[in-house]
C-alpha cells in the first residue's frame, strides 16, 4: 500500500514580532535578553510572539492535488516554507517523501547577479538534480519558460513574470514526486498560467502529489481534488472544492466593509423585502445602502459592483447616471440612502455586492460599502459568468435511400432557441 506523499501532523509554528537582527551588534544583546528571560516552552507564547500555524494536520496521497486557500495572513505560505524545510516547526512534524519541486516565491533560490543559464543550474542543484541531468533538460526548461533570448542576462534584469516562468519551468522538469506551488504563478501571463495548469494536471495523472496555494479559486477548483481552508493559522475545513468554497465564503461573510471613510449599512432583500443570502439565478434583488457621507461642494452619484468570490472577477459594474438616475446635490455632511434593483442574471457561485457614492464630476469615491456574500443557485450553465436562461430544441429527420455521407457533409439538424 502506498504511503501518503505529504504528511503533516499537529504542526505549530510561532514567530516573534518586531525582531530584526541585521548585524552582530544587534544579535548579541538580543541573545543576552533571551538568556535573562529564560527559554519559553514550545507551547507557550512570549509577549512579542504569535502563532502563525496552530494544530495543522492533513495528508496528500500520490496523484492527489490539495488546494490551500484563505485570507492573507492565514498561514498558507508559512506552511509551504515548512514543507520545503526553509523553516523548522515549533512543534509537530511535516514529512515530504520523494523528490520535491517547489515554487514558493518569485526568484526564490535565484542569485540576482547570475545569468538565467547559471541560475537554472543553481536552482536545479538546490532541488536535487545532478549537473548532467540539468544540462540534458536545459533546452526544454528554457523553451517552456520562454526566456531563451535572455538566457545570458543576469536575473536581476528579469521581470517578476520572467522569474516565475523560469522558476516553474525548472520545477516542472525536475520529475518530482511532490510539487509545492505558491501564488507566485499569479504574476505570469494568462497563456503561461494555462500551460502551468496543464502541466500540473499531467503531474497528477502520473502520480505526483501537489500542494497548491492560491487566491484563484477557479484554478483551485479545476486542479484540486480537495481544498483546505485556512483561517488564523488553523484549518477550518478540508473538503471537496465546492463545499470548501462555501465554507470559506461563510468565514468571511460577516466581513461587511465600509470605506474610505464614514459609516453605513447595506442590506440585500427579495421583492417581498425579506433579507436573503441565497437566490435563484434571474431573481430580482433589492440592494439598499444607508450611508453618512462627508460634505462636498457638488453633486454625488452611486455605483454598484458585483464581484465573484471564486475568481475575484467583476461580473457587473454600473453607475446611477448610466441607468438614468440624476445626481444628488450634497452641501454638507449627512445621511444618504441608495437603492438598487437588479436582476441576478449570474451563473451559480458566490458574489460580493459593493455600493459606492462618488463625486459626480471628478468620480472621486466618497463612500463605499461591501455586503456579505450572496449565493446564486442554478444548475443549467456549465461554464461562464452570466445566466441567460438558454433553451434548446433539436430535431432530426431520417433521409431514406440517401447516398452515404461523404467527408465534409453535414447531418440534418435543426436548432430552435
Amino acid at each position: 500500500m502506498n504511503q501518503p506523499a505529504v504528511v503533516v501532523e499537529d504542526l505549530w509554528k510561532k514567530f516573534r514580532r518586531g525582531e530584526r537582527l541585521d548585524a552582530l551588534r544587534d544579535a548579541i544583546p538580543a541573545l543576552g535578553r533571551r538568556l535573562l528571560r529564560g527559554a519559553h516552552p514550545a507551547d507557550h507564547l512570549g509577549a512579542e510572539e504569535f502563532w502563525a500555524l496552530r494544530d495543522v494536520t492533513f495528508a496528500v496521497e500520490p496523484g492527489e492535488a490539495l488546494g490551500v486557500i484563505g485570507p492573507n495572513g492565514a498561514g498558507k505560505s508559512t506552511l509551504l516554507k515548512l514543507l520545503t524545510r526553509i523553516l523548522r516547526p515549533t512543534r509537530g512534524t511535516c514529512v515530504v517523501r520523494g523528490r520535491t519541486g517547489a515554487l514558493i516565491e518569485v526568484a526564490a533560490g535565484f542569485h540576482p547577479d547570475l545569468t538565467g543559464r547559471e541560475n537554472v543550474f543553481l536552482q536545479g542543484a538546490i532541488m536535487g538534480m545532478a549537473r548532467h541531468e540539468i544540462a540534458a533538460k536545459l533546452d526544454a526548461i528554457v523553451d517552456f519558460a520562454g526566456t531563451g533570448a535572455f538566457l545570458e542576462t543576469p536575473i536581476k534584469r528579469y521581470s517578476s513574470g520572467m522569474n516565475a516562468r523560469l522558476g516553474f519551468a525548472i520545477a516542472a522538469h525536475l520529475d518530482p514526486d511532490v510539487l509545492l506551488i505558491d501564488e507566485a504563478l499569479a504574476v505570469g501571463d494568462l497563456a503561461f498560467q494555462e500551460r502551468c495548469y496543464q502541466r500540473m494536471n499531467l503531474f497528477k495523472r502520473d502520480g505526483v502529489a501537489i500542494v497548491f496555494v492560491s487566491h484563484n479559486l477557479s484554478a483551485v477548483a479545476t486542479l484540486c481534488d480537495r481544498v483546505a481552508v485556512f483561517v488564523d493559522g488553523s484549518i477550518r475545513t478540508i473538503d471537496r472544492p465546492d463545499r470548501a468554497f462555501e465554507a470559506y465564503a461563510a468565514q468571511i461573510a460577516h466581513r461587511s466593509e465600509t470605506g474610505p471613510g464614514g459609516s453605513g449599512t447595506l442590506t440585500i432583500t427579495n421583492e417581498a423585502g425579506e433579507p436573503v443570502t441565497s437566490v435563484n439565478a434571474g431573481d430580482e434583488i433589492i440592494v439598499r445602502a444607508s450611508m453618512y457621507v462627508p460634505a462636498t461642494a457638488g453633486t454625488v452619484s452611486s455605483g454598484i459592483r458585483i464581484r465573484r468570490v471564486e475568481t475575484g472577477e467583476v461580473a457587473y459594474l454600473t453607475t446611477s447616471p448610466s441607468v438614468g438616475c440624476a445626481p444628488v446635490v450634497v452641501g454638507q455632511a449627512g445621511p444618504l440612502d441608495v437603492e438598487w434593483r437588479i436582476k441576478a442574471n449570474l451563473s451559480r457561485g458566490h458574489y460580493y455586492i459593493e455600493v459606492v457614492v462618488f463625486e459626480t464630476a471628478q468620480r472621486q469615491v466618497l463612500m463605499s460599502i461591501t455586503a456579505p456574500q450572496i449565493a446564486i443557485n442554478e444548475h443549467e450553465s456549465e461554464v461562464g459568468s452570466t445566466y441567460v436562461a438558454a433553451r434548446c430544441a433539436v430535431e432530426y429527420e431520417a433521409v431514406h435511400d440517401a447516398a452515404p455521407l461523404t467527408r465534409g457533409a453535414t447531418p440534418l439538424v435543426a436548432v430552435n432557441p
